[in-house]
């Protein structure tokens, strides 16, 4: 296969095998990324394919090829944006957070719903963090938000799940 930045300077100079190598290795995460903000299958799969078309077409703007996975989950998060604005829909979580346990339907319900109980950006800080994998300084260039913020909107995200969900052994409470 070979590394990112061997293979997004292929991928930049005409090499689309590279490009698709490239893009297969990050294909699970755009697609869970996709399906946490987006209501169903269709859009998670129309969005990806525009973010891929996209970042094909766009390539030679990426500036640090360090950075392609980045570059591609913001084009990613911009096109499912644009499709919730087209649509106004509200922003849901999908089944895709919660680990898959056969007999925990409960759990799952309640977890999601704990999820979308949070402010946006709070949401959407969690998701940047824990299911894209930006870290701090990562997730406030995309926003546009000092580092310190989005530190305190994870800090309290996290509070606010503990405090109105969870008891102190880490299990959903029932009010």
């Amino acid at each position: 296969m070979g590394s990112t930045k061997t293979l997004v300077k292929k991928a930049k100079k005409g090499d689309g095998e590279a490009f698709i190598s490239l893009v297969k290795q990050y294909e699970d995460v755009l697609y869970r990324t996709a399906s946490r903000l987006l209501n169903n299958d269709e859009d998670v799969a129309d969005v990806m394919q525009e973010a891929i078309i996209s970042a094909y077409e766009n390539l030679h703007t990426l500036k640090n090829n360090d950075y392609f996975n980045t570059w591609l989950c913001k084009i990613l998060i911009n096109k499912c944006n644009s499709l919730l604005n087209r649509k106004k829909n509200i922003v849901s979580m999908n089944d895709h957070i919660i680990p898959d346990k056969k007999n925990d339907e409960f759990q799952k319900v309640e977890l999601e719903e704990a999820l979308n109980s949070l402010n946006e950006v709070y949401r959407v800080a969690l998701i940047l963090y824990y299911i894209v994998g930006l870290n701090v300084r990562e997730i406030s260039e995309f926003l546009k938000e000092p580092e310190g913020t989005i530190k305190s909107r994870l800090s309290r995200a996290k509070m606010q799940l503990r405090k109105n969900y969870y008891n102190n052994e880490g299990v959903i409470a029932c009010e």
